[in-house]
């Protein structure tokens, strides 16, 4: 069976983003994107300033709500329902919540044929990329680096510390089946 879904974890500023433009343009099939960000932004502003949604402390804290977790779960569903139509689909998430993140896609993917990967960055150089992206709370990077990969296994890790998102895009793409 090919695979169907990638699914990246990273930390804020880790070189998610990057890695999906660069796999859309690598890759031979069309792949579709759905980034943890973009559901953020579809989010009414009444949810993403309310403790119901997603809460963005000034330290670089998250903390998410019951109706942030409920909307969550839907989209998490339409995306598996868009692969399970026909569409390859690229998921950029943040695993704030290490293992027991991960469960759900498991979940909503179950049957399917799925790549989990990794994206670490050091700490620094994911903090230096967030101060000059200038769109997210000091600290958040720093804070995210190890905490989402800790207790999370992988079929695949890429680091961008040092590596440019075409290369790991390229190291990934050698990996689906």
């Amino acid at each position: 069976m090919t695979t169907q879904v990638i699914v990246l974890n990273g930390g804020s500023s880790s070189g998610k983003s990057g890695i999906v433009r660069c796999l859309q343009a690598e890759l031979p099939d069309p792949w579709l994107a759905a980034a943890i960000d973009a559901f953020v932004d579809s989010l009414p502003a009444s949810l993403r300033t309310s403790d119901a949604g997603i809460e963005f402390a000034e330290d670089g804290g998250v903390a998410v709500g019951p109706e942030f977790r409920r909307l969550e779960a839907a989209w998490r569903e339409g995306v598996a329902a868009m692969v399970r139509a026909g569409a390859k689909v690229i998921v950029d998430d943040v695993f704030l919540g290490g293992p027991a993140s991960r469960e759900p896609w498991r979940k909503a993917l179950a049957g399917l044929n799925v790549l989990w990967v990794g994206v670490r960055c050091e700490g620094a150089v994911a903090e230096a990329r967030e101060i000059a992206r200038g769109d997210r709370p000091r600290g958040m990077a720093a804070a995210q680096a190890e905490t989402v990969h800790r207790g999370v296994t992988y079929d695949l890790e890429v680091d961008t510390t040092h590596a440019e998102s075409l290369t790991c895009a390229r190291t990934i793409a050698a990996r689906l089946t």
